[in-house]
């Protein structure tokens, strides 16, 4: 069967994996993009993916709290020029601002198309309303945002929810300090999950299946596979499960530990009830 280009290109871009090896697995796969990037990753030549998708699109990633409510949000549009705009960003703002507002609101609700077609006439380049997600603090949660940015583009957005037993000390500065740090953490790692018993089973199965087939390939025998597996696994886990995760700050503690900590040092359990995390153009 033929192989198109593009999808070769699109493969490698997702994977790392070399040309010829993308197409090969293509044609292995009868064209099957999700099956071509499983058999490479049982080859070895595409690691385990972390996070999918690269970041393709121009646009921003914009966040808002307000009133216990957050929301996090992806614009895209065709240029960086345009992504730099004054109208793009102010367009970022408002959506995000009625998003919160109107909680039953959707992506292909009149009130936002409307919003978008009239930014559109006046910026003359197409502009969509790519995904966004809503998070709400309950009495004993609040919510802590972060934008990175290169240069005037918010490029990696977060949003995290935090839990606290003392609903007093909310507004700690310590608590603030810490909650601030998390935010960064997750921008840098960029989580997929947020423990270990939040992973969809379908990835876990997955990845048992493809370090399992790495180690049939290596001719391990078959009475320590099982024990590769497992070790692989754990490796992988406490790198895309947030609480797990070394943290930033100080490499010598996961997540927890730090938060751990905190509870301690401020007498009220502290912990991490959700986040989410896009990137710029991610699939």
């Amino acid at each position: 069967m033929e192989i198109k280009a593009l999808d070769v290109k699109k493969l490698r871009e997702k994977t790392g994996a070399g040309m010829m090896d993308c197409k090969k697995a293509l044609l292995e796969a009868e064209g099957d993009f999700k099956k071509a990037e499983k058999i490479l990753k049982e080859l070895g030549l595409a690691a385990a993916a972390k996070r999918g998708g690269r970041a393709t699109k121009e646009g921003q990633i914009f966040s808002v709290i307000k009133d216990g409510k957050g929301v996090l949000l992806e614009l895209s549009c065709e240029t960086d020029f345009v992504a730099k705009n004054k109208e793009f960003v102010r367009l970022g703002e408002e959506l995000s601002n009625l998003i919160l507002e109107k909680e039953n609101i959707g992506k292909e609700s009149p009130e936002i198309d409307e919003k978008i077609k009239e930014a559109i006439g006046r910026i003359k380049e197409n502009i969509e309303l790519k995904r966004f997600k809503r998070l709400k603090a309950d009495e004993k949660q609040f919510l802590v945002n972060y934008i990175h940015r290169a240069g005037d583009i918010g490029k990696i957005g977060v949003l995290l929810l935090f839990e606290v037993e003392d609903p007093s000390l909310k507004d700690n500065p310590r608590l603030k300090e810490v909650a601030f740090d998390m935010a960064l953490h997750t921008a840098a790692y960029a989580p997929l999950f947020l423990s270990r018993d939040k992973v969809n089973p379908d990835y876990l199965k997955e990845q048992e299946e493809i370090f399992l087939k790495q180690a049939q390939n290596l001719g391990k025998p078959e009475k320590v596979l099982q024990g590769i597996v497992k070790g692989k696994i754990n490796k992988h886990l406490s790198e895309i499960c947030l609480m797990d995760q070394m943290f930033v700050k100080d490499q010598k503690l996961k997540v927890s530990q730090v938060l751990e900590n905190l509870g301690k040092e401020l007498n009220s359990r502290v912990n991490i009830a959700d986040f989410l995390y896009f990137r710029l153009g991610e699939e």
